[in-house]
């Protein structure tokens, strides 16, 4: 899957962009990013321009990390055809876009949020003629313990917007609610990092098992002050680059993830955890292996090994 906005969601979103001050919207999104910054969530997305300024500033880009994540689950578990989503922290409704462009098999599809405004914008932007979705307001916690369960879970950027004391009974809530895959996104940050290794430790512990981007279950072999992130290169729209004053047409999401799932992945490669390094004498890349972390270097000498590893990117498998 590519990273960009879907064309029909894209087309919707400049629409609306047309009635919109550019002035005012990129007030809105700095005052809205600033709170988010500061652990506040999305108290100050209060009315329809916040939350259509918050969509045409993150959207994009909260789009384009999932859409990552998504591939690298179904480059290992290719078979991989859920039925039914349950998208919490769903805001815009940007999860659940990925999720139905990755799943054609997607029939049943919940959201959960707390914010009216952003509840509002993701029914108007949601294509309900082939994908009728149901999305439920109120408390996380409430809502998940009514909730049925989904063969696929998504939390994307939300855990870092729930209470520190709180987040291991998120975690155990997420889990209980997920029928084969959960999947948790936050910042590429090294507290978003964290959020995500401890909800993943305590998730092993209950028996799950990591499907991407660790090829194990084992715990992180990174220490301070390194810490397992990804970067997702994405196209900026004119709006877009407008509203965050951009002079380059394109963006680059940090990112920290796992995707883990109740049954054990046949096959989990290792993971190139930095942009490799590529001279005229070899290629040197950073992996993540079942073993632990390994420095792997392919001497231009041998042709082949040279050759596969200046295709490699950044987040990519390798077997």
């Amino acid at each position: 899957m590519l990273p960009s906005l879907p064309p029909a969601l894209a087309a919707t979103l400049d629409a609306r962009a047309r009635g919109l001050s550019r002035t005012d919207a990129a007030k809105r999104q700095a005052i809205i990013s600033q709170t988010y910054r500061a652990g506040g969530g999305s108290i100050d997305i209060k009315t329809e321009a916040d939350a259509l300024a918050y969509a045409l500033a993150r959207m994009p880009a909260t789009y384009a990390a999932v859409v990552a994540c998504l591939n690298a689950l179904t480059e290992i578990v290719s078979d991989f055809a859920p039925t039914s989503l349950l998208d919490c922290g769903a805001g815009p409704g940007t999860a659940t876009w990925a999720a139905t462009q990755a799943f054609n098999s997607l029939h049943d599809v919940t959201l959960l949020d707390s914010n009216p405004a952003l509840r509002a914008l993701a029914l108007a932007l949601s294509d309900e003629t082939t994908r009728p979705l149901r999305y439920h307001l109120g408390d996380i916690f409430a809502m998940l313990s009514t909730a049925n369960a989904a063969d696929l879970v998504t939390a994307s950027y939300m855990i870092g917007e729930v209470p520190d004391p709180k987040r291991a009974a998120l975690a155990d809530a997420l889990w209980k609610k997920t029928r084969d895959t959960l999947l948790v996104v936050e910042p590429g940050t090294p507290a978003g990092y964290a959020r995500i290794i401890a909800l993943r430790a305590r998730l092993i512990a209950q028996g799950a098992h990591v499907i991407a981007p660790c090829p194990h279950d084992d715990v992180c072999p990174l220490t301070s002050p390194d810490w397992c992130h990804f970067v997702q290169r994405l196209p900026r729209s004119r709006a877009h680059m407008a509203l965050k004053s951009a002079e380059v047409p394109f963006e680059d999401e940090k990112f920290s993830y796992v995707a883990l799932s109740r049954a054990k992945p046949d096959r989990r490669p290792s993971r190139v955890l930095a942009q490799p390094d590529v001279t005229k004498i070899a290629v040197t890349a950073k992996l993540c292996t079942p073993a632990g972390l390994e420095i792997a270097t392919a001497p231009k000498r041998d042709g082949e090994a040279y050759r596969r590893f200046k295709k490699l990117d950044w987040g990519d498998g390798v077997d």
